[in-house]
């Protein structure tokens, strides 16, 4: 088979198209025919060797080929799984197990889900990984409805767009926060209320007066933070007493280790918002100990048309111009390699 192998940690470029041997599904497995492959922003701290949600990659794990959400077609059992798994459209998060960057790739049953009628495979990719944190960070909001005034930092991002379309069909008022007009557009063709460029200085005056000038002045009551520094707490500014910040990320507080928003006791109580930290252990124990809670919910979601999440393709070989693309932040929705 075709895969994408790091032999070293390092830059994109490290990040090679070549032949290597098919997997072998071993008891209780079984082997995909990738026909999609996600690409997850830790995918590139991981490339370089840097920590992820477990220790540090270490060099005696290379070569290594990445990637952790694959979809495709069952077209190999390993001893014990039952036949009626050949030949089955299904999506799977591989958990901390690499090996999703290829043609072909081996998994736990446990790990499978078929793929609703009317999603492709990509789409199901972007719901098993990023729909599945989108359902993770939405358990924290004790319902959204139309008395809400929703902010969405990172609004043309995958999981900004379902937050977008999520609270949208709650009847929320959504403001979503783009960088550069073409993200802009892309939020505003998703349903938000309002779509501002953050990349301008007098964002948040805009987002102050359309409140104004529709919903009375009134502050936001939501923030669903995934970008944290500057971007971040401009957006906290704009929350109403009583508001909820959200937080998943920081993306935008400096180098990719760098550290989420937070504020003192004392800062939420004279601001008189909460916030909260909602990824690892948290969203886990939120879901009941069961990250399948959260796959479920997600393509059933999708399934159901309610959630269609934004997905740009890269073709499996050129996986080292995907990274840097994502590390640029020139990528709208999840970020998905097609063999």
């Amino acid at each position: 088979m075709h895969a994408v192998r790091l032999h070293a940690f390092g830059p994109a470029e490290n990040l090679t198209y070549e032949r290597t041997e098919d997997p072998v599904p071993g008891p209780g497995q079984v082997r995909i025919a990738v026909a999609a492959a996600g690409v997850h922003l830790l995918d590139t701290a991981l490339r370089e060797g840097m920590p992820g949600p477990g220790p540090r990659p270490g060099t005696a794990e290379l070569p290594t080929v990445p990637g952790r959400e694959v979809a495709g077609t069952v077209e190999s059992l390993g001893e014990g799984v039952p036949a009626r798994w050949l030949g089955k459209r299904v999506v799977a998060h591989l958990g901390m197990v690499p090996g999703g960057y290829a043609e072909l790739a081996v998994t736990d049953t446990a790990r499978l889900h078929e793929i609703p009628a009317g999603l492709d495979e990509a789409e199901a990719v972007a719901m098993i990984g990023t729909g599945r944190t989108a359902m993770g960070i939405l358990q924290f909001t004790d319902g959204l409805g139309p008395d809400d005034i929703v902010l969405v930092p990172a609004s043309a991002g995958g999981i900004g767009t379902l937050l977008v379309q999520y609270a949208k069909n709650a009847g929320a008022t959504v403001v979503g926060l783009a960088g550069g007009p073409a993200k802009v557009a892309r939020t505003a063709a998703n349903g938000a209320d309002l779509a501002v460029d953050y990349t301008l200085p007098d964002w948040p005056a805009q987002v102050r007066d359309h409140l104004r000038e529709r919903h009375g002045g009134r502050g936001a009551t939501v923030v669903f933070d995934s970008v944290g520094g500057a971007t971040g707490l401009a957006a906290v500014d704009l929350l109403a007493k009583g508001g909820r910040h959200i937080v998943f990320g920081w993306s935008g507080a400096g180098p990719r280790d760098g550290a989420p928003l937070t504020f003192t006791d004392e800062e939420l109580a004279e601001r008189g918002i909460s916030s909260e930290s909602v990824l690892g252990p948290v969203m886990l124990q939120k879901a009941g100990g069961d990250i399948r809670v959260l796959e479920e919910r997600s393509l059933a979601e999708a399934a159901a048309g309610r959630l269609r999440p934004a997905v740009q393709r890269f073709p499996l070989a050129e996986a080292a111009r995907a990274h840097r693309a994502l590390e640029t932040r020139r990528t709208m929705g999840k970020v998905v390699l097609e063999p």
